[in-house]
């Protein structure tokens, strides 16, 4: 159905409101050439066609689309780990870079991932700067530091030993809504090819005998560990404000175990199997924009252009380049025969409303004024400005 055309007077435009026109608006369900009005409360009026209002901003064609929402990234983990053996020693400040790099990406909302725990001994700079970067999310959102939305998306490591001591801190913490189960134990779920592993491993610079003893210890790391943190991270955060998630199903018993478990999300799916059986139970699937954008998993899983042509898949993040979200849009709309409005359902008000944040992800009045105005390049997007809470962040 077409959007309702409103006309005013142009006297009608208030101090504070800002009017889009001649543009290409993505709404929930269609694209269309018009006019939009924003201000700080939120999308006040679509219409179709051209605005002749005073002071209403020609977008010359561009795309106008809602901002981005971002469920799974841990691009702050390399603002605070540069290098290998590098520690950044201002956490604020890579907050803070990490949030002017989401802005420029086109994403109003981010859930930062911080992992709780580690996979293997050697590891250890992530439980270093594990406080270090909910303290400064948590500051520089007190502070209105950040351009966009944070929240916080804690990823629980199962096979650490130490998990319930890093998390027990954060419970009860506003900033927290998502919560995902992690089992990185070698021949399980995103490992259960240990030959994949290996290659992976082999690429980090390590000898094979290094290989041998280093999958040695996390398999015996998970094997203590992983079905006693199953537990009790579930019985943790069994609260309403806190979406539960479950992290590279692999079987169709491991997505039963999940719904069982109250996870609403299967988080990155390595098989078509997996995937299927996730919304034959009701829980939604996100999978990794990168794999849409180099075309395949970089650790063997399935590449979500199947899952999405099969329709099982529900959403995008962008794990760890969070310019691949408006890559992976283009993507699928040459190659993947998805309209261009569906395929930004995947990086919008999908994932939005996975998290329980109704409020934004769609162009419609009401919503939160979060959007962006870009155009493609071929298969590269141009991000030209973005508004969060009807303010200018980029």
């Amino acid at each position: 159905m077409n959007a309702p055309v409103i006309h005013r007077p142009a006297h009608s435009l208030a101090a504070a409101e800002t009017v889009l026109t001649n543009a290409r608006l993505i709404l929930e369900n269609e694209e269309i050439f018009g006019t939009l009005s924003f201000d700080e409360t939120g999308v006040r009026a679509i219409d179709h066609g051209r605005s002749s209002l005073p002071g209403a901003i020609d977008c010359e064609g561009d795309l106008i689309a809602p901002g981005l929402v971002e469920m799974h990234t841990d691009n702050l983990e390399k603002h605070l780990l540069p290098r290998p053996r590098v520690r950044w020693p201002n956490a604020l400040a890579a907050a803070i870079a990490n949030d002017a790099q989401m802005a420029a990406s086109g994403i109003t909302t981010v859930f930062d991932a911080v992992c709780a725990g580690t996979y293997e001994n050697s590891a250890g700079q992530r439980k270093e700067i594990f406080a270090e970067e909910i303290d400064a999310i948590e500051l520089a959102a007190e502070q209105k530091l950040f351009r966009i939305n944070h929240f916080l998306h804690l990823r629980c490591e199962l096979t650490d030993p130490d998990l319930p001591t890093l998390i027990e801190a954060q419970v009860g913490k506003t900033i927290l809504r998502l919560v995902s189960l992690m089992d990185h134990t070698p021949g399980h779920r995103q490992w259960r090819n240990i030959d994949d592993l290996r290659s992976f491993m082999t690429g980090t610079g390590r000898s094979a005998a290094e290989i041998d003893m280093a999958i040695g210890e996390r398999t015996e790391r998970g094997l203590r560990s992983v079905m006693r943190n199953w537990e009790l991270v579930v019985e943790m955060f069994r609260n309403p404000g806190i979406v539960l998630a479950s992290h590279d199903d692999t079987t169709e018993g491991q997505v039963e175990e999940a719904a069982a478990s109250g996870c609403t999300i299967s988080e990155f799916p390595t098989t078509r199997e997996a995937a299927v059986k996730a919304k034959e139970l009701g829980l939604k699937t996100i999978g990794g924009a990168p794999n849409i954008v180099r075309g395949g998993s970089h650790s063997g899983g399935v590449a979500m252009r199947e899952l999405v042509a099969a329709g099982v898949l529900d959403g995008l993040s962008s794990d760890y380049v969070p310019a691949s979200l408006l890559q992976a849009v283009r993507l699928l709309t040459r190659d993947a025969g998805l309209a261009q409005h569906q395929a930004f359902a995947l990086v919008t008000f999908h994932v939005a409303d996975m998290v329980g944040l109704s409020d934004r992800g769609r162009l419609a009045p009401g919503q939160r004024a979060d959007l962006q105005r870009l155009r493609f390049i071929d298969e590269t997007p141009l991000v030209r400005r973005v508004w969060c809470g009807g303010a200018i962040v980029f």
